[in-house]
């Protein structure tokens, strides 16, 4: 029984970390580029940030070598901010843009940049383990439309459904 417990754990686990089909992590990645703020530009809705504007997301490094994630944004609906703090570690090879974010404990979700603006980093396509997580971030609060249509057509082709993304208001 022991076993069969681990067994499905890992499975469990291991599915969060996975990445939709079509989607590669980058290659040729640098933390160190990444690391600093980001804004969220586009996303797919989800609980933990339903109602949400002005997101962004802070990365630093951690002590343990790990990254710290800080995520942020306003709920207008409340008048207040809300910030969650997480932790991500590199899944495979530290130059491969797959890493697993946690902000829950001991659970982990995959986080990959499949799409990077490898001269200046100043923008990043994000999946998470399937096509029901998406983000398009940038260094900036706006991008140009052309960086934009890029994400929706290479999330589309992708199998994520484009017609559900929401702009962020910064």
């Amino acid at each position: 029984m022991k076993t069969l417990l681990i067994i499905m754990m890992t499975l469990v686990i291991s599915s969060c970390l996975g990445m939709p089909q079509g989607v590669q992590p980058v290659g040729n990645f640098e933390l160190n580029r990444y690391l600093g703020k980001w804004y969220e530009i586009a996303r797919l809705d989800h609980s933990f940030e339903r109602g949400l504007s002005k997101v962004t997301a802070q990365y630093s490094m951690r002590d343990d070598g790990g990254v710290k994630v800080i995520n942020r944004g306003y709920n207008a609906e409340e008048n207040q901010w809300r910030e969650a703090e997480g932790k991500a570690f590199f899944v495979n090879q530290d130059d491969e843009a797959y890493l697993k974010v946690s902000f829950f404990g001991p659970f982990y979700g995959a986080y990959v940049v499949f799409e990077l603006d490898h001269d200046n980093y100043q923008y990043a396509f994000v999946s998470g383990p399937d096509t029901d997580y998406l983000w398009l971030l940038s260094r900036t609060p706006q991008v140009d439309q052309a960086i934009i249509d890029k994400f929706v057509r290479m999330a589309a082709e992708r199998g994520f459904d484009t017609d559900s993304l929401i702009f962020v208001a910064q």
